[in-house]
C-alpha cells in the first residue's frame, strides 16, 4: 500500500506544505489580538516556551506516526495496535476535528476574501470609521455573502486537493507560501516606517507583567497547541506522505520556526499600524476586520496596502484549509479505496453543506427565522452561542486537546520503544534529543494539555 500512495517530491515540499498547514488565520488573525489582550511582552515569551515544550514535541509525535505507518490517522493507529483498538478513536477524532473545523474555518476565510474584494473595488479610504465598523456586522449577518464566499473558498480548496499530493497540495504550497512571505515582507517594511513601530516593538517584546495572569498563561499554552495544526490529524496525514528516511526532527523544528516567525511578524505588521493611528491593541477579534480597515482608511497608501493584507489573510487560510480537507480525503482514499477525485468532491461538498449553519449564524436565516436561536436548546437560554460558536467550542476546547493528549500518550507509552526510537533517529543528526523528547511527551505535555482542556471547559 505504501508504494501506491502519493509522496512529497522533496523534503522542501513537505516543509512548505506542513508550514502552510500551521500558518493560518491563527497566526495573522488570532495571535495578534490575543497578544494585544494579554499585554504583549511576557505573553509572547510564555508562548514561545509553550511552542518549544508542548507544541513541538506533539508535532514530532504526529509526523512520526504518519511517516512510520504511511497511512492516514485511522489506519495509522490501527497499524500500531490492532483492528478495533480503542486507540483508533484518536485517529477518528482527528478526522472529525478536521471536518468540523473546516466547516466554520471556511466562513472566516470567506470574510477575508470578501474584504479583499471590498478593498479592491471600493476601498476604505473614503469611508468614515463608523461605517467601516458597521461593515463587518453587516457582512456577518448577510447569509448570501457568507454562503457565497464559503462556497467559493471550498471550491478552490477542493480543486487543489483533488490534484493529489504532488500535483495539487505540494504545487500549491510552493506557490502560495513564497507569495505569503513576500506579502508579509512588503507589509512589514511599510510598518517599520510608521511612527508607532518603536512603541509596537516594545509592546511585543519587552516583558510587562502588569497584564499577565494565570488565564494568560493558559491562553498562550492553548494557542501554541492550536497554531501548529495539532490534534486534527493534519501532521499525521502529511507525515504519511514522507519517505521513511526523511529526518522528521529537523523538519518539525523548521515548521515550528516558520509558524512562530509568521505569528511574530504579523504582530510587527499590525501593531505599528494600530499604534500609529492611536487605536487600542486589545481590540479582540475585531482587530483584523474592524480596527485594521479603519487604520488603513486613515493612512497614506492604505488603499494599496489593504488589498495586500487581506490577500495575505486569504492565502494563509487557504494553505491551512488544504490540509484540513486532505485529512478527511485521505481517510476515504486509504480506508474505503475511493478514487481521490471522487473522495475530494464528495467530502468537500459535505463540508460545504455542514458549514451552512455557521454561515447563517450572524443573523436572519434564509427562510426568515433567526438561525442562531437553534442552539438554545443545546446550551440553554441566555448562553448566546450560535452554530459557529458551537463548532468552534467543540473543536478548540474538546477535540483538539483530547486528540493531542491521545497522540502524546500513545507515542510515549503505547508505541514500542524500538519503533519510536528508530522513527525519531532515522536520518536525524539530532538523535541525542530523543530522551528529552520522550520525557516531554510522557510528563510535561500531558500536564500542559490537560491544563488547557480543564481551563477551556471551566474547571480551572
Amino acid at each position: 500500500m505504501a508504494k501506491e500512495r502519493g509522496h512529497w517530491a522533496s523534503r522542501f515540499g513537505f516543509i512548505l506544505a506542513a508550514a502552510g498547514s500551521a500558518v493560518g488565520l491563527g497566526n495573522i488573525w488570532k495571535f495578534p489580538y490575543i497578544t494585544g489582550e494579554n499585554g504583549g511582552g511576557w505573553f509572547v515569551l510564555i508562548y514561545l516556551g509553550c511552542i518549544a515544550l508542548i507544541g513541538l514535541p506533539i508535532m514530532m509525535a504526529e509526523v512520526l506516526i504518519g511517516r512510520s505507518s504511511q497511512l492516514s490517522p485511522v489506519g495509522a493507529f490501527r497499524k500500531f495496535t490492532h483492528g478495533g483498538s480503542p486507540w483508533m478513536g484518536v485517529g477518528w477524532l482527528g478526522v472529525l476535528a478536521a471536518f468540523v473545523i473546516l466547516s466554520y474555518y471556511s466562513i472566516v476565510a470567506g470574510w477575508a476574501m470578501h474584504y479583499t474584494w471590498l478593498s479592491i473595488s471600493t476601498g476604505f479610504t473614503e469611508m468614515e470609521s463608523d461605517a467601516i465598523s458597521a461593515t463587518f456586522g453587516s457582512v456577518y449577518a448577510n447569509p448570501w455573502i457568507n454562503i457565497g464566499w464559503h462556497g467559493a473558498f471550498m471550491a478552490i480548496t477542493i480543486a487543489i486537493v483533488a490534484k493529489g499530493v504532488r500535483g495539487g497540495i505540494e504545487l500549491a504550497s510552493r506557490i502560495l507560501m513564497p507569495v505569503l512571505f513576500i506579502l508579509l515582507l512588503i507589509l512589514l517594511i511599510y510598518s517599520t516606517t510608521r511612527d508607532g513601530f518603536g512603541e509596537a516593538f516594545k509592546f511585543i517584546f519587552m516583558p510587562d507583567s502588569t497584564k499577565l495572569s494565570g488565564a494568560s498563561v493558559l491562553e498562550a499554552l492553548g494557542h501554541s497547541f492550536f497554531t501548529l495544526s495539532l490534534g486534527m490529524g493534519a501532521m499525521i496525514t502529511y507525515g504519511s506522505y514522507l519517505h521513511k528516511k526523511e529526518d522528521l526532527v529537523s523538519a518539525s523544528i523548521t515548521i515550528a520556526f516558520l509558524d512562530t516567525a509568521v505569528a511574530l511578524l504579523a504582530c510587527l505588521v499590525l501593531f505599528p499600524i494600530i499604534f500609529t493611528v492611536g487605536m487600542d491593541p486589545a481590540a479582540g477579534p475585531g482587530l483584523v476586520f474592524v480596527s485594521i480597515p479603519i487604520a488603513f482608511s486613515q493612512m497614506t497608501g492604505g488603499a494599496l496596502l489593504a488589498p495586500l493584507f487581506f490577500l495575505l489573510l486569504t492565502f494563509a487560510a487557504l494553505t491551512s484549509a488544504i490540509s484540513l480537507l486532505e485529512v478527511a480525503v485521505s481517510y476515504f482514499v486509504d480506508e474505503i479505496k475511493i478514487p481521490r477525485l471522487v473522495a475530494t468532491i464528495m467530502t468537500g461538498f459535505v463540508i460545504f453543506i455542514f458549514g451552512i449553519p455557521s454561515a447563517l449564524s450572524g443573523g436572519t436565516a434564509l427562510f426568515g427565522s433567526g438561525f442562531a436561536d437553534m442552539t438554545q436548546s443545546i446550551f440553554g437560554e441566555g448562553d448566546g452561542k450560535n452554530w459557529f460558536d458551537l463548532f468552534d467550542y467543540l473543536a478548540s476546547n474538546w477535540m483538539l486537546p483530547l486528540g493531542g493528549l491521545g497522540i502524546a500518550v500513545f507515542v510515549a507509552w503505547r508505541m514500542g520503544d524500538a519503533a519510536r526510537e528508530e522513527g525519531f533517529k532515522t536520518s536525524s543528526q539530532l538523535g541525542k534529543l530523543y530522551w528529552w523528547w520522550v520525557f516531554l511527551l510522557r510528563y510535561i505535555v500531558p500536564i500542559g494539555v490537560l491544563a488547557v482542556f480543564l481551563h477551556a471547559i471551566g474547571i480551572i
